[in-house]
């Protein structure tokens, strides 16, 4: 049988008790969402550092590869415009063995040479510049001489007196031409 009122009961001993089991309880529930939040903020510090290097890396790609195609058409620019001198050589060569008629092989292997060369040159982009009877455009075209003519609108490239060469839409030299003027 138990009793009531038990003297030796102390009914706040066991509140207090209860309620300081509880606040414990409590205590370690929030050490644990601290230890959580502290582990979340570690987290989230990690995780925008590796953002912002998988962003730099990506910028870093993508201007090495822009600066490697620079490079490229740097490079084939330079050796476009190198070998327009050894064309313009090899065109003054085959016409002063035009008139020499004993080498008929020199003039072969001469012509085959050419052709090799401008094969060659126009697998690397090289185009020539069209002149003779189009309308001069100063983007393409230089006049260094004007002739009035009647037969020729004005403004019409009657000769061409050096060729001119572009790479893509990138002029490399400008074709040297003769323009027809009015007769005024």
């Amino acid at each position: 049988m138990t009793h009531k009122n038990n003297p030796f009961k102390n009914d706040d001993l066991d509140n207090q008790i209860n309620e300081e089991a509880s606040v414990e309880e409590i205590a370690e529930e929030i050490k644990e969402e601290k230890k959580d939040d502290e582990l979340q903020k570690k987290f989230d510090v990690l995780n925008n550092q590796y953002l912002r290097l998988a962003a730099d890396f990506d910028n870093y790609r993508k201007r090495q590869e822009h600066e490697r195609e620079e490079l490229l058409k740097f490079g084939t620019e330079n050796a476009l415009k190198k070998m327009i001198e050894v064309l313009d050589n090899f065109e003054r060569g085959k016409k002063a063995l035009e008139s020499v008629e004993d080498c008929v092989k020199v003039k072969e292997s001469f012509d085959l040479v050419h052709k090799q060369t401008i094969e060659a040159l126009k697998k690397l982009g090289l185009e020539e510049i069209e002149a003779e009877g189009k309308e001069f455009d100063p983007n393409f075209h230089e006049a260094v001489m004007q002739t009035p003519s009647e037969e020729h609108p004005e403004h019409t490239i009657i000769a061409e007196l050096q060729k001119g060469y572009k790479m893509g839409d990138k002029v490399l030299r400008p074709t040297l031409v003769n323009v027809a003027t009015s007769q005024d």
